[in-house]
């Protein structure tokens, strides 16, 4: 059981129908009552409200969300444990309402008004209807031109081709643009400007349906006019909304890490060092792979041939001291001056799209998402 502070990490049940329904709210307490009916509100839910448990079947296993009313707890006493109960009460000086919570499974207390924000976002977590977050990937160069961003755009392509939900984020504001390289730079649909002044939660179905939708997947990239810089704040609250939703994230770093990169870091699950097989830019991307590492715990390398002699991806991966993802392969057609008519990864015959489904079908099984 857990205070507060932390973030639930377990799936909610789904609700009938396999829609997601409301939180139900066990309180007799008016004031209380008043305050979470304020919050759900605020969180775009529709609450079941009771007095006790639900007479009706299923009301109680049911609801994505339980909350009760530390005044209700002795009624709820008896109910079938489940996940996802949440005991809400006000007094900060009561010892008791822990023994409460433990007698009728409460996974959380929480202590309003100093509660309300997590709640307000655990509620419309359940609105979403949020089950798994997205498996997360961010791409860095090793060096300038290493091919960060035609990797993380292959990558993004090929999850998007194999059926998966998908959202493709350009993190690097001194980039070509993401959108550009998919050949959608006119595109209608927000870029980061547009999140700049984001400071609380952002819905996840409200994001995904603003982005430009390019190749089966949403993009978010850069205006082509001046640069704006996005806080960190801004950045956590749109990166949590795009996982939010599950399927895949894939993110094109910059190789600094500054405060926003720092957020982005944190909620990877996966960081991929690209690295061409060339002794200054391994010298480079060690200095990259250190200042990553100190926020990002599983960082790999992606070689990019064709190899020095002596260098091969696994000399790389060795001096380098990280788990080899492989070696990317080359595409002909992304060399020519026009960069092709297609997307890094569309071609899915190609050597790179192979790359990418390998690396995909190796990352779910390894999250538990296949």
């Amino acid at each position: 059981m857990d205070t507060v502070a932390g973030t639930v990490t377990h799936d909610p049940p789904p609700a009938a129908g396999g829609r997601p329904g409301g939180p139900l709210i066990v309180t007799e307490d008016a004031e209380l009552l008043d305050d979470l009916l304020r919050l759900c509100a605020a969180a775009g839910a529709t609450p079941e409200v009771h007095h006790g448990v639900p007479e009706h079947r299923g009301g109680w296993e049911a609801a994505p969300l339980v909350l009760v009313g530390d005044d209700a707890a002795r009624r709820v006493r008896g109910a079938a444990r489940r996940r996802g109960v949440v005991l809400v009460g006000r007094d900060q000086d009561d010892s008791g309402v822990w023994r409460r919570a433990v007698e009728i499974g409460a996974e959380h207390v929480l202590m309003l008004p100093d509660g309300e924000q997590w709640l307000v976002d655990r509620i419309a977590d359940v609105a979403e209807g949020v089950g798994r977050p997205a498996l997360t990937v961010g791409v860095i160069g090793g060096r300038g031109g290493a091919g960060a961003s035609t990797l993380a755009c292959a990558l993004a392509v090929t999850s998007a081709r194999e059926g998966l939900r998908t959202l493709l984020v350009d993190a690097d504001p001194l980039g070509g643009g993401l959108d550009v390289l998919l050949g959608g730079e006119t595109a209608e649909g927000l870029r980061w400007s547009a999140f700049a002044s984001s400071r609380g939660r952002v819905g996840g179905g409200a994001l995904e349906e603003s982005l430009p939708e390019l190749h089966s997947l949403r993009v978010l990239s850069w205006d082509r006019g001046d640069r704006i810089a996005v806080p960190p704040q801004a950045v956590r609250a749109v990166l949590a909304a795009a996982r939010r939703r599950g399927g895949t994230v894939v993110v094109d770093l910059p190789r600094r890490v500054d405060d926003g990169v720092a957020e982005v870091l944190a909620q990877l699950d996966v960081g991929v060092l690209v690295v061409p097989a060339e002794l200054r830019a391994v010298a480079a991307a060690g200095r990259v792979a250190s200042a990553v590492g100190m926020v990002l715990r599983d960082l790999r390398v992606a070689v990019r041939g064709p190899s020095s002699p002596g260098l091969d991806d696994r000399e790389v991966a060795r001096l380098l001291g990280l788990p080899l993802v492989g070696e990317v392969p080359l595409e002909p057609e992304l060399l020519r001056p026009d960069g092709g008519t297609a997307p890094p990864g569309a071609r899915p015959r190609g050597a790179l799209a192979r790359f990418c489904k390998d690396f995909w079908e190796r990352a779910l099984v390894e999250a538990g998402a296949a």
